[in-house]
């Protein structure tokens, strides 16, 4: 009896082991993803697009009839998820393993962005910049803010009645006021600010250096330990030069701050609050660096995508007037004539809060999201995930799923809503803000700041297209760069007061001092 026993554990134990090995090799044997047909050795090198890559690779998932996709370049193999659906559940749900950020040698190992929050590497240094923010700017905690924004809001209605058709330039002062005052209690000044500038340059070094294909290093990394003297070793000089802008941005600032803290004439900020939580801190000096870097995340990637969003919501009301009325019409009817509105208006204007909403659908500001990246072999839907995969999700194609958003292509603020209340049934743009444990923290900070920014110019002024000196109407391109941050081309508009009383209200914002 026992050794029939024995002979049935043992019996067990091969058939286990060897079914274990043949599913080991069929994980193997599964199939990659659809995809372009690869080259031997350099891949889909030769196909992938330079500009508006979310574009080609919308048009790639159907051409092969699938929500995720497979490509190479050299040795790097990319992953892009075109669907909602196939997003959550690899980016979310399986967060544990899509959570890391790719080697992007030329910006954080070159430039020295590594510890930029949004590419830094999942971990604990990781997890204390995102405890940091998420402690400063989670919904409730961003309302302490509200007043800062509101004043940069109001500056921005008093520059636009000044020069209207500066109203691009007034726009990047108003989100370079706003992260200014919110990261680190600094007033920029009217015109041609140093910490507003180098944000604005950094941002564009940055954009510039994440463009696919534009620095080879990206793909063959080894190219970073070429000496700058070497021939065709210029992006080694560039980097370098950058490396200083990425620097000062960090330094600067925060050392106004810490002196402004010292002086005892610093007013509130995220710095401020941060830095006084370290009281009695044994490790301060490490947690000011983490501080630093968290403020430095917030300065460059706050003010471009904020310029973008506004542009495009710009852009959409001289396409669709008669949303612009609708929007008017609500805003009148809650508000009134007599004041400019404020947060305490948001519950009462559906309309509004829809608008904005299809604003950052309709032409997402970061179309394609910052890779992921999985380090171990994954499977999913029968499909073999490659380990050392950069997986990215397509927001373009996510936002513009007509199963979601019927029309998709088309601006309709109502789609969001149902018998004049918010419509559970669609669901909001949260793709615009990225996935899982990656996603935007400054997003709640970021949809107010646009929010009451798009309220307040509505309320006050009319957009319509811009009369030639023809008398004809000049009609805008409609226009992105194609960059990190799809940005509107420059484009004319007409920004004019709806009344005298609404060129009262905003002249009553200046301060008499």
């Amino acid at each position: 009896m026992s050794f029939d026993l024995y002979s049935l554990i043992i019996f067990t134990a091969v058939f286990v082991s060897l079914y274990c090995i043949r599913l080991r090799r069929n994980q193997f044997r599964l199939p990659l993803p659809p995809g372009p047909r690869k080259l031997p050795l350099v891949g889909n090198i030769f196909d992938l697009p330079s500009t508006f890559e979310w574009e080609t690779y919308l048009e790639w998932s159907k051409t092969y009839d699938s929500d995720i996709l497979h490509l190479t370049a050299g040795p790097t193999t990319m992953i892009v998820l075109s669907s909602m659906e196939a997003a959550v559940d690899l980016l979310e749900k399986r967060s544990a393993l899509y959570s890391d950020r790719p080697r992007f040698p030329m910006l954080k190992e070159l430039m020295g962005l590594d510890s930029n929050l949004v590419l830094m590497n999942y971990g604990d240094q990781w997890r204390a910049h995102r405890k940091l923010f998420h402690n400063m700017f989670h919904a409730e905690a961003a309302k302490k803010f509200h007043p800062k924004v509101v004043a940069a809001t109001h500056e921005l209605l008093r520059r636009i009645l000044e020069k209207p058709d500066g109203f691009m330039d007034h726009l990047h002062h108003m989100a370079g006021e706003v992260i200014m005052s919110v990261t680190y209690g600094i007033d920029v000044l009217p015109e041609n600010d140093p910490y507003v500038a180098l944000a604005e340059q950094v941002v564009h070094v940055s954009a510039e250096a994440s463009i696919p294909g534009r620095f080879l290093v990206d793909f063959i990394p080894i190219l970073k330990y070429v000496p700058e003297w070497f021939p065709g070793a210029g992006f080694r000089r560039i980097a370098n030069a950058w490396k200083v802008l990425i620097r000062d941005m960090a330094d600067k600032p925060f050392a106004e701050t810490k002196h402004r803290i010292g002086m005892g004439n610093a007013t509130h900020s995220f710095t401020m609050s941060a830095l006084e939580s370290l009281e009695d801190c044994e490790d301060r000096e490490d947690r000011e660096e983490v501080i630093k870097s968290a403020a430095a995340t917030m300065y460059s990637a706050g003010s471009d995508t904020t310029v973008a969003a506004l542009g495009t919501f710009l852009l959409a009301m001289l396409a669709n007037p008669e949303a612009q009325k609708k929007a008017q019409d609500e805003i009148d009817s809650v508000v009134g004539h007599g004041h400019l509105p404020g947060f305490d208006d948001e519950p009462s204007l559906p309309y509004i809060s829809a608008l904005v909403k299809e604003v950052l659908r309709w032409k997402p500001v970061t179309p394609i999201g910052v890779p992921h990246f999985l380090p171990v072999e994954d499977e999913y839907r029968g499909y073999r995930i490659p380990a050392g995969s950069v997986v990215m999700a397509n927001s373009w194609a996510i936002l513009h799923d007509e199963t979601m958003y019927p029309d998709p292509y088309a601006f309709k603020p109502e789609r969001f809503l149902v018998d004049g209340t918010p419509n559970p049934a669609i669901r909001n743009p949260d793709a615009a803000f990225g996935f899982g444990r990656r996603i935007c923290p400054g997003r709640h900070m970021a949809i107010s700041s646009v929010w009451i920014t798009v309220t307040s110019i509505l309320a006050t002024f009319d957009i319509t297209k811009a009369i030639g000196e023809d008398g004809k109407v000049t009609e805008p391109s409609y226009e992105y760069s194609p960059q990190m941050i799809m940005m509107p081309l420059p484009f004319k508009c007409s920004i004019k007061p709806r009344s005298q009383r609404a060129v009262e209200m905003i002249q009553a914002t200046q301060d008499p001092a």
